[in-house]
Protein backbone atom coordinates (compact mmCIF):
# COMPACT_ATOMS: atom_id res chain seq x y z
CA UNK A 1 0.00 0.00 0.00
CA UNK A 2 2.73 2.02 0.47
CA UNK A 3 3.79 2.02 -2.51
CA UNK A 4 0.94 2.35 -4.31
CA UNK A 5 0.34 5.69 -2.19
CA UNK A 6 3.69 6.88 -3.33
CA UNK A 7 3.27 5.98 -6.79
CA UNK A 8 -0.16 7.90 -6.96
CA UNK A 9 0.76 10.60 -5.01
CA UNK A 10 -1.88 9.90 -2.40
CA UNK A 11 -0.95 9.73 1.34
CA UNK A 12 -1.27 6.17 2.38
CA UNK A 13 -3.91 7.43 5.25
CA UNK A 14 -6.44 8.68 2.64
CA UNK A 15 -5.65 5.51 0.68
CA UNK A 16 -6.71 2.85 3.29
CA UNK A 17 -10.03 5.55 3.96
CA UNK A 18 -11.17 3.87 0.74
CA UNK A 19 -9.01 0.39 0.31
CA UNK A 20 -8.11 -1.60 2.95
CA UNK A 21 -6.08 -3.66 0.97
CA UNK A 22 -3.50 -4.39 -2.16
CA UNK A 23 -6.69 -6.54 -3.57
CA UNK A 24 -9.39 -3.98 -3.38
CA UNK A 25 -7.26 -1.30 -4.72
CA UNK A 26 -6.02 -3.95 -8.16
CA UNK A 27 -9.94 -4.60 -8.29
CA UNK A 28 -11.38 -1.05 -8.22
CA UNK A 29 -8.84 -0.23 -11.17
CA UNK A 30 -9.57 -2.98 -12.85
CA UNK A 31 -13.68 -2.30 -13.07
CA UNK A 32 -12.14 1.24 -13.99
CA UNK A 33 -10.17 -0.80 -16.49
CA UNK A 34 -13.06 -2.81 -17.64
CA UNK A 35 -15.63 -0.06 -18.38
CA UNK A 36 -13.29 2.21 -20.03
CA UNK A 37 -12.76 -1.00 -22.71
CA UNK A 38 -16.55 -1.10 -23.33
CA UNK A 39 -16.83 2.67 -23.52
CA UNK A 40 -14.35 2.50 -26.32
CA UNK A 41 -16.16 -0.72 -27.69
CA UNK A 42 -19.43 1.78 -27.76
CA UNK A 43 -17.88 4.43 -29.37
CA UNK A 44 -16.00 2.39 -32.11
CA UNK A 45 -20.06 0.74 -31.92
CA UNK A 46 -21.40 4.43 -32.32
CA UNK A 47 -19.18 5.60 -35.66
CA UNK A 48 -20.57 6.20 -39.05
CA UNK A 49 -20.90 3.32 -41.48
CA UNK A 50 -22.72 0.16 -42.02
CA UNK A 51 -23.73 -2.03 -39.80
CA UNK A 52 -20.92 -4.72 -41.02
CA UNK A 53 -18.30 -2.55 -40.95
CA UNK A 54 -19.48 -0.89 -37.58
CA UNK A 55 -19.33 -4.65 -36.22
CA UNK A 56 -15.87 -5.83 -37.94
CA UNK A 57 -14.21 -3.01 -36.09
CA UNK A 58 -15.75 -3.56 -32.73
CA UNK A 59 -14.43 -7.25 -32.89
CA UNK A 60 -11.15 -6.36 -33.99
CA UNK A 61 -10.57 -3.90 -31.13
CA UNK A 62 -12.03 -6.30 -28.72
CA UNK A 63 -9.24 -9.06 -30.40
CA UNK A 64 -6.77 -6.28 -29.72
CA UNK A 65 -8.24 -5.48 -26.36
CA UNK A 66 -7.59 -9.19 -26.05
CA UNK A 67 -3.99 -10.05 -26.92
CA UNK A 68 -3.28 -7.07 -24.61
CA UNK A 69 -3.90 -8.00 -21.63
CA UNK A 70 -1.89 -10.57 -19.26
CA UNK A 71 -3.32 -14.47 -19.26
CA UNK A 72 -2.55 -17.03 -17.08
CA UNK A 73 -0.92 -15.15 -13.81
CA UNK A 74 -2.38 -15.22 -10.48
CA UNK A 75 -3.07 -11.60 -10.53
CA UNK A 76 -5.21 -12.02 -13.91
CA UNK A 77 -7.15 -14.76 -12.20
CA UNK A 78 -7.38 -12.68 -9.16
CA UNK A 79 -9.29 -9.46 -11.63
CA UNK A 80 -11.06 -11.75 -13.41
CA UNK A 81 -13.44 -13.31 -11.01
CA UNK A 82 -15.56 -10.50 -9.21
CA UNK A 83 -18.90 -9.97 -10.28
CA UNK A 84 -18.13 -6.40 -12.18
CA UNK A 85 -16.46 -9.18 -15.24
CA UNK A 86 -19.96 -11.48 -15.19
CA UNK A 87 -21.84 -7.83 -15.87
CA UNK A 88 -18.87 -6.80 -18.48
CA UNK A 89 -19.42 -9.58 -20.03
CA UNK A 90 -23.18 -9.57 -20.06
CA UNK A 91 -22.75 -5.69 -21.23
CA UNK A 92 -20.07 -6.76 -24.02
CA UNK A 93 -22.19 -10.04 -25.23
CA UNK A 94 -25.38 -7.59 -25.90
CA UNK A 95 -23.52 -5.10 -27.41
CA UNK A 96 -22.06 -7.66 -30.08
CA UNK A 97 -25.59 -9.23 -30.57
CA UNK A 98 -26.98 -5.87 -31.05
CA UNK A 99 -24.48 -5.07 -34.00
CA UNK A 100 -25.13 -9.12 -35.45
CA UNK A 101 -28.96 -7.88 -35.11
CA UNK A 102 -28.33 -4.50 -37.41
CA UNK A 103 -25.98 -6.44 -39.79
CA UNK A 104 -28.26 -9.48 -40.49
CA UNK A 105 -31.17 -6.89 -41.18
CA UNK A 106 -28.77 -5.46 -43.71
CA UNK A 107 -27.65 -8.97 -45.47
CA UNK A 108 -23.97 -8.59 -43.96
CA UNK A 109 -24.39 -11.56 -41.72
CA UNK A 110 -25.98 -14.60 -41.44
CA UNK A 111 -29.57 -14.79 -40.55
CA UNK A 112 -29.97 -18.74 -40.05
CA UNK A 113 -28.20 -18.50 -36.54
CA UNK A 114 -29.65 -16.45 -33.77
CA UNK A 115 -27.76 -13.53 -32.54
CA UNK A 116 -26.82 -14.93 -29.17
CA UNK A 117 -24.85 -17.68 -30.86
CA UNK A 118 -23.73 -15.90 -33.18
CA UNK A 119 -22.20 -13.79 -30.38
CA UNK A 120 -21.19 -16.63 -28.43
CA UNK A 121 -18.85 -17.78 -31.13
CA UNK A 122 -17.22 -14.43 -31.92
CA UNK A 123 -16.42 -13.94 -28.28
CA UNK A 124 -15.07 -17.31 -27.88
CA UNK A 125 -13.08 -17.55 -31.34
CA UNK A 126 -11.74 -13.88 -30.57
CA UNK A 127 -10.14 -15.22 -27.00
CA UNK A 128 -7.47 -16.93 -29.12
CA UNK A 129 -6.15 -13.42 -29.64
CA UNK A 130 -4.61 -13.27 -26.37
CA UNK A 131 -1.92 -16.13 -27.56
CA UNK A 132 -1.29 -14.43 -30.74
CA UNK A 133 2.30 -13.19 -31.63
CA UNK A 134 1.14 -10.14 -33.27
CA UNK A 135 -1.54 -7.41 -34.20
CA UNK A 136 -0.97 -8.23 -37.64
CA UNK A 137 -2.10 -12.08 -36.57
CA UNK A 138 -5.03 -10.64 -34.63
CA UNK A 139 -6.37 -9.34 -37.47
CA UNK A 140 -6.23 -12.25 -39.18
CA UNK A 141 -7.90 -13.74 -36.59
CA UNK A 142 -10.80 -10.93 -36.65
CA UNK A 143 -11.19 -12.15 -40.76
CA UNK A 144 -11.46 -15.45 -40.01
CA UNK A 145 -14.12 -14.84 -37.68
CA UNK A 146 -16.09 -12.62 -39.85
CA UNK A 147 -15.98 -14.47 -42.40
CA UNK A 148 -17.72 -17.43 -40.30
CA UNK A 149 -20.10 -14.56 -39.83
CA UNK A 150 -21.41 -14.20 -43.72
CA UNK A 151 -24.30 -15.48 -45.13
CA UNK A 152 -24.55 -18.64 -46.71
CA UNK A 153 -24.11 -18.81 -50.38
Amino acid sequence: MSKIATETGIGRATLYKYFPDVESTLIAWHERQVSSHLNQLARIRDQAGGPGQRLEAVLQTYALMTRDRPHGTDLSALLHRGEHIGQAHQQLTRLIEDLLTQAASHGDVRNDTAPDELAAYCLHALAAAGTLPSAAAVRRLVTVTVAGLRPPR
